[in-house]
């Protein structure tokens, strides 16, 4: 019987593909907007699509797809302002686990 759980990645390369990917479904960019994405790319404040109600259900999917837990006071705008910024964050998270 197949599984439609996500499997965990532990390459910080992965964790790019999957934030794009969670990007794509949770806030529902299309594949072109999230290509486009780089490491100066704003994120909250920038992308209207990720607003304040949507935070929560990408960090929710985030944790699900690479395993983590994000504890609420690890959330702040620093963390959320870019792109890079978020990968590094999780990155971080990865190694830490």
């Amino acid at each position: 019987m197949a599984s439609n759980l996500p499997v965990p990645v532990a390459e910080s390369g992965d964790i790019d593909l999957v934030l794009r990917q969670v990007l794509q479904d949770v806030l529902g960019l299309s594949s072109e907007r999230v290509a486009e994405l780089d490491a100066e790319s704003g994120l909250f404040g920038h992308l209207p699509e990720l607003d304040s109600m949507a935070v929560a259900g990408l960090l929710t999917e985030i944790e699900d797809r690479l395993d983590i837990l994000i504890e609420d006071d690890e959330v702040d705008g620093e963390m959320l302002e870019t792109f890079g910024g978020l990968i590094t964050f999780l990155s971080d998270k990865r190694s830490d686990a």
